[in-house]
């Protein structure tokens, strides 16, 4: 957070109103050019603190739509770019199967608590690596609800380090029987965007909400209107499970990019429009956009396939 001040000095915006007139300048190109750079450095950065402590895991969690794919996948090219060998596990191919997982209140399987995860085999498979030692990894089938194992073998060199990302990576449970000296943690969320006004704000969790109605959209065919129905327990279950454990991080990233607003506009616009008016969803459908008719709107071709902002709806030059 203390950092977003320095790079609206650097991109010389400080309002919503320079930036959309700096769009309407012509600027656009330089203006996404320059917020890509600077996110690109703070990875950079937190590469470097990695290779300099030794870590042999990196663990990057954050609560959902943060970008901790894309921010993981550009992480290991930066410590390639240092002479590491990453290999990326996530904590969801550790889900225990489907009939196993708790419940809620409700009755739901609920996929966000940390019992929905096999700490106990993602804890006993890191300390095995750790030894030396090769171990089969598992992958989770979501269609089945089954954990199954499929030959992947997987040994450590003196040179590797392991990229754990997930909602629960910085658990403690997840590696409680490692060494605090292998682990360097990061957590990963937007956590600012220009202000409306001098008294109205963005907050992150409508930013990280717009981003799954589109990742949503594209990719689970579910309609804005069933991820906002669904957007109190995904919060509530970050509060429970993800934020509690931020204050553990050697590292904080910001995912948020000056200019994604205006590009989302276009694109979750038509969803938002499809709540309906008599719904319970409909009020915050309503407020999204509002937020998104205050931005001048740009194209989403004008952003680069390594952008963190393609994870949400594709193009991206990343595999998922």
């Amino acid at each position: 957070m203390k950092l977003y001040p320095r790079r609206l000095d650097i991109a010389g915006v400080h309002t919503l109103h320079d930036f959309n007139q700096r769009v309407k300048e012509g600027k656009a190109a330089q203006l996404i050019n320059v917020a890509e750079a600077l996110q690109e450095r703070g990875i950079v950065l937190i590469a470097d603190n990695i290779a300099r402590r030794k870590a042999r895991l990196a663990l990057i969690a954050g609560p959902s739509s943060s970008g901790k794919t894309t921010f993981s996948k550009r992480l290991a090219i930066q410590l390639l770019c240092r002479g590491l060998r990453p290999h990326t596990l996530s904590t969801d191919d550790y889900f225990v199967n489907r009939v196993d997982t708790p419940r809620d209140e409700t009755g739901e399987y609920d996929f966000e608590c940390i019992g929905a995860v096999d700490t106990a085999l993602l804890c006993r498979q890191l300390k095995t690596l750790l030894e030396g030692k090769q171990v089969e990894l598992p992958r989770y089938d979501f269609p089945t609800g089954e954990r199954k194992y499929e030959g992947k073998q997987l040994q450590l060199k003196p040179k590797d380090i392991i990229i754990i990302e997930g909602n629960h990576a910085l658990n403690p449970l997840l590696t409680q029987s490692l060494p605090d000296r292998e682990k360097f943690k990061v957590f990963v969320s937007p956590l600012s965007q220009l202000p409306l006004s001098d008294t109205e704000r963005v907050k992150p969790e409508d930013v990280r909400l717009l981003r799954r109605i589109l990742r949503d959209s594209q990719f689970r065919g579910f309609t804005a209107q069933q991820t906002i129905r669904r957007n109190p327990s995904v919060l509530s279950g970050e509060r429970r499970w993800i934020l509690p454990f931020k204050q553990q991080a050697h590292a904080t990233f910001n995912s948020s990019l000056l200019y994604e607003l205006s590009v989302l506009r276009d694109k979750a616009l038509p969803l938002l429009g499809d709540v309906p008016e008599d719904t319970p969803e409909h009020p915050k459908a309503q407020r999204l956009t509002e937020i998104l008719q205050a931005q001048t709107p740009l194209p989403a071709d004008q952003v680069p396939p390594t952008s963190l902002l393609r994870e949400f709806w594709g193009g991206s030059s990343f595999k998922y």
